[in-house]
């Protein structure tokens, strides 16, 4: 058969000549880019990768921040790069009536208040 095709191996004296043309024309070698988990920072493999929100995750690692229940991509909900069951999502929403302070963020509002005491320029 001829060399490079088939699944016998090519003849000596053309394998060393093919050898030689193929590893000037081909590129260097680079090795997979390792994923990380973002929850435990270890490798991710294929087979237990679960994307959510654009950040990698064990599937075994995807849990809620507030009770830690395992999550699936149809139960869970995400805010400040936080990933929540639904129940508790809405429990700390309702908490405080706002996306800010039932998650232990400083209210939207006061982001842009003026210290008392500090003097306003026009």
């Amino acid at each position: 058969s001829p060399s490079g095709s088939g699944c016998g191996s090519p003849a000596p004296s053309s394998q060393t000549k093919a050898s030689k043309v193929s590893l000037e024309s081909k590129p260097s070698f680079r090795p997979p880019v390792r994923e990380t988990c973002v929850s435990c920072q270890k490798t991710v493999y294929p087979l237990e990768r679960l994307v959510a929100n654009q950040h990698i995750y064990h599937s075994s690692c995807f849990r809620c921040s507030h009770c830690n229940t395992k999550l699936s991509l149809v139960n869970y909900a995400s805010l400040h790069n936080n990933v929540y069951c639904k129940p508790h999502f809405c429990q700390l929403f309702k908490a405080k009536g706002n996306y800010d302070e039932g998650f232990g963020h400083r209210p939207h509002k006061e982001l842009n208040e003026v210290p008392a005491g500090a003097v306003e320029l026009p």
